[in-house]
Order: C-alpha cells, then structure tokens, then sequence
C-alpha cells in the first residue's frame, strides 16, 4: 500500500468495518480494547528497553504492529464520534506550540 493520509486511513477503516467487520463493536468495547492493546504495546516495550526480559510468546509480538493496532483501534473510535483526527492534529499542534513554546527548552532536566 503506497502512503496513506490519516483522512485516508480512516475512510479505509471505516470501508473495511462495513465490508468485513459487519458493523463497528460499541464505543466501550472499542475502549477496552484500545487499552488491551495499549497494553500489549507496553508488554513489549518493557522487555526491549526496560530491564525485564522476553518471554516465549513475546516472540512473536512485533513494536509496529502493536502500534498499528493501536492507530486502528483509535480511528474506530475517532469514526465512530465524528472526530477528524486530521483536523484534531492540526488543532493539537497549534495548542502545544502555543502553550509549550519555551517549556521545554528552558527545562534543566532536558539539558
């Protein structure tokens, strides 16, 4: 698949829920299991940075596929409340830039 927008993604999503996943699973379902796989990424991340170490069925775990799980769930649940996450963003952005202009570089534990 060549490069995909976010607005692309998540058209796409919603296209493959109506054609392959029926219809959406409510928004609490979609919730749980956006932690369930928040914690999966976490799972992973733990063992490849922190100091515990991999388990027999970490094996076949993958970082950019847990995060892509992540990214899908989350369009599921921006399609489902009318969120454009292209827009929140763009949005998201501007708040950071404006309220974190000199936060961080005047952070002494960052230098």
């Amino acid at each position: 698949m060549a490069d995909i927008t976010i607005k692309d993604a998540q058209q796409k999503v919603d296209e493959w829920i109506k054609t392959f996943g029926v219809r959406y699973f409510s928004e609490l379902t979609n919730l749980g299991i956006l932690m369930e796989e928040v914690g999966e990424l976490s799972r992973i991340i733990v063992r490849k940075y922190g100091e515990q170490s991999f388990k027999e069925s970490d094996n076949e775990k993958e970082l950019a596929d847990e995060m892509a799980d992540i990214f899908w769930v989350l369009i599921c649940l921006a399609n489902q409340t009318g969120v454009d996450l292209t827009d929140a963003l763009v949005k998201n952005f501007e708040k950071k830039t404006s309220r974190d202009i000199n936060r961080h570089k005047e952070n002494k534990k960052l230098q």
